[in-house]
């Protein structure tokens, strides 16, 4: 089919969720304006940052297109006269770095099109919507029963997977959805497996996934269509959000929050483990459990984009369970990823930062106990409890649950070898990642303690002490040799000796480091 027959030259399948960091080092007045240099750093390696110039005008416009879709930033204000002062200049360039500080920490902005394209344009310059579009053309030139009826534009956070809302031709009042999306740093799978396998999920049933009408790939993307669902996700229920709208807009800036009824939380979150445990059972990784991920039909939850892992796409939640080295496979991120989903449910919005110290009121002892087991400080340090364990603790265990919908998800011996080994490259991947960040922290860590003005104090007395006591030792052998010398000299029987050279005072008073 002509549905793209090569990838792109070039590629660079950067991994978008990595986070980037921005610090102000130096501004530069001109003329009328003045310019701000700022360094962007990718991850924890210094090795891997840029220089950026960016004008005040710039922040305002990335800032006016963020207010477009609800959101009020701490932008300083604009000044018409007295902008070129010195004083002014300085002033306004600690605001613009709280600013970035503020959009580079925030989990859902940082990841977002108009931030990377701000702090990172060389990487993030491509139109992925324009892609998309000329993606799913030469798609419909052999796939002529469907027909576009508009661009979903900006409703995920992916940056390079775009959403269309679909049409049969000769059923013009149904509505499907239909996603593109473009290889992840962690695709393994060689082409005719990852092909083959994406082709195999239309024929996926389970009464708590949410079903592929069509499925296709090439060697650098691929293609599913899905009926689309008028009441949203679960996301969209707890945010109480209109499906089709932005991201952003949907889900950075609640006016409401407010959890879900404590019976809803059972039931979901059995159906959701549920599933969680068929997929883990049958070998297949999923490794994107989130609630914009999970579908709602009435009281059923049903989990989205099993295609994620096969395209090798990064997690939503990857920057946080990067930071635990104890949470290194994917079915332990699947546990750590429905901690932060039981959290939403409970709370009506995210945790602030994980691990969570101490949780707020929950609508009963049995939600804290599950969320404690996959949120703490205890359990991000020790690591995760099964799938099957949180099937069996109290919050889960008396939920009754009635389809009668038989599973169906048969995957050939050979794919199931070619997931394994794909399944443990994500892992190993995983794993150097925690392993870099760890030995990175424990540098930070030890050069902020030696750089303290406690340990200085400390280096200080030490370096006295130090010198006091290699003084009285010399003072004192010094004195010794001396006495010794003496006695020798008034035996008439005794042999006559050269006195010995004093032993040279220790340099540790000139090289002392204070």
């Amino acid at each position: 089919m002509a549905f793209m027959e090569k990838p792109p030259a070039g590629k660079v399948l950067l991994d978008d969720t990595v986070p980037l960091t921005a610090a102000i080092e130096a501004s530069q007045s001109l003329q009328s304006h003045t310019e701000y240099i700022i360094r962007v750093q990718r991850g924890i390696s210094v090795e891997n940052s840029w220089q950026i110039v960016r004008r005040y005008s710039d922040f305002d416009l990335l800032n006016n297109s963020l207010q477009i879709v609800g959101l009020s930033l701490p932008l300083p204000p604009k000044k018409l006269i007295g902008n070129m002062d010195r004083e002014f200049i300085a002033e306004r360039q600690k605001g613009l770095q709280n600013y970035l500080n503020v959009i580079t920490t925030n989990h859902i902005l940082s990841n977002c099109e108009l931030v990377k394209k701000f702090l990172d344009p060389n990487n993030y310059s491509a139109s992925y919507t324009e892609i998309a579009l000329q993606q799913v053309s030469m798609f419909f030139r052999s796939e002529p029963k469907w027909e576009v009826v508009e661009p979903l534009k900006d409703i995920g956070w992916r940056i390079r997977k775009k959403y269309f809302l679909m049409k049969i031709k000769n059923q013009p009042k149904e509505r499907l959805v239909l996603s593109w999306a473009d290889l992840g740093p962690d695709k393994y799978l060689s082409d005719k497996d990852f092909q083959c396998l994406i082709k195999l999920l239309p024929s996926c049933l389970h009464p708590y996934i949410y079903r592929v009408t069509f499925a296709t790939a090439n060697e650098s993307s691929a293609l599913l269509i899905r009926m689309f669902n008028e009441k949203g996700t679960l996301k969209d229920l707890i945010y109480k959000a209109k499906p089709k709208d932005p991201f952003l807009r949907k889900y950075c800036n609640p006016k409401k929050i407010q959890g879900l009824e404590l019976q809803q939380i059972k039931t979901y979150g059995r159906q959701i483990l549920e599933v969680l445990k068929f997929l883990h059972d049958k070998g297949f990784p999923y490794g994107h459990l989130h609630a914009s991920n999970v579908m709602l039909e009435g009281d059923t939850c049903r989990l989205l984009d099993l295609e994620n892992s096969l395209l090798g796409l990064p997690s939503f939640y990857r920057s946080y369970f990067s930071q635990f080295r104890k949470i290194n496979t994917l079915e332990s991120v699947d546990v750590h990823c429905f901690g932060h989903l039981l959290y939403e449910m409970t709370y009506g919005r995210p945790p602030d930062s994980v691990p969570v110290d101490s949780f707020p009121p929950a609508p009963s002892m049995a939600v804290v106990a599950v969320l404690e087991s996959t949120l703490s400080c205890e359990a991000c340090k020790n690591g995760m409890p099964t799938v099957s364990r949180l099937l069996q603790m109290p919050l889960f265990s008396d939920v009754l649950l009635t389809t009668s919908e038989k599973p169906q998800f048969k995957i050939p011996t050979k794919l199931k070898e070619a997931l394994r080994i794909a399944k443990e490259c994500i892992e190993k991947r995983l794993i150097e990642e925690q392993k870099q960040i760890h030995q990175h922290r424990r540098l930070t860590r030890a050069q902020s303690h030696h750089g303290s003005e406690e340990e200085r104090k400390k280096r200080k007395i030490l370096a006295r002490k130090k010198s006091k006591r290699s003084a009285v030792e010399n003072s004192e052998e010094h004195s010794a040799k001396y006495s010794n010398s003496n006695n020798s000299g008034s035996g008439a029987s005794s042999p006559l000796t050269s006195p010995s050279s004093p032993t040279p005072p220790s340099t540790a008073v000139e090289h002392a480091p204070f």
